[in-house]
């Protein structure tokens, strides 16, 4: 068994992506952790006809069950903001929020993919050390810095996934984070996208990159 850290975009379904990895990739295992939370969660609870769904600020409590091709199976209980605690069977049209941390235990698979964007790629098996987004295919020479809640930013990781071009997401969501992508740049918007270590520049750029058809060299 091995060990494969994730990290789910804001705007992710959480059991459409469960779902798509496990099958184009034919990799089975179960959920060995998770943190984070939703803006929407789609659950089935016992002997109601349909799934029940609950829209705002909920924190994951748990998350159990399996991935294979045939599907995940998995549970999820959650917290709303008056701290009640809801639960069943986990339902597509579950989204993240800010972001959801996922810790897979693979199970017999010399290779596993990590998807860049909805579209999984296989790759080499990360260390257990090191942190992979959903959008990043490793190694990866793009390296984009987000805004949460930033639409140009959205736009600009929806052109790189669309392209199937691998890149590392980095969140700038506290002074910290803005800082140091500030003082890497000398931008203070965003998104601040990198090609091999040196600015390329905001959305704008990376657009015209795609205009001229030189986006698809960095796959």
């Amino acid at each position: 068994m091995r060990a494969l850290p994730l990290t789910l975009a804001p705007g992710q379904d959480l059991k459409v992506f469960l779902d798509t990895l496990a099958r184009e990739q034919q990799c089975s295992g179960f959920v060995l952790g998770v943190v984070g939370n939703l803006s929407r969660a789609a659950f089935q609870c016992p002997g109601r006809p349909e799934p029940t769904v609950l829209e705002g600020d909920l924190e994951i409590i748990t998350l159990n069950g399996t991935v294979s091709p045939q599907g995940a199976h998995l549970h999820l209980s959650l917290s709303d903001g008056a701290c009640q605690v809801w639960g069943g069977h986990l339902e597509p049209g579950t989204l993240v929020l800010k972001g959801v941390e996922l810790l897979l235990g693979v199970l017999d698979q010399p290779k596993v993919a990590v998807a860049v964007g909805s579209h999984p790629v296989t790759a080499p098996m990360p260390a257990p050390s090191t942190q992979v987004s959903p959008w990043q295919a490793l190694p990866s020479r793009v390296e984009i810095a987000v805004l949460p809640g930033c639409p140009w930013c959205a736009r600009a990781l929806r052109l790189l996934s669309s392209a199937e071009v691998p890149h590392q997401v980095f969140r700038v969501d506290h002074d910290d984070a803005f800082h140091h992508w500030h003082g890497r740049s000398g931008m203070s918007t965003f998104p601040q996208v990198f090609v091999d270590g040196t600015l390329l520049g905001g959305y704008d750029a990376l657009s015209a990159l795609h205009e001229r058809g030189d986006l698809m060299q960095l796959r």
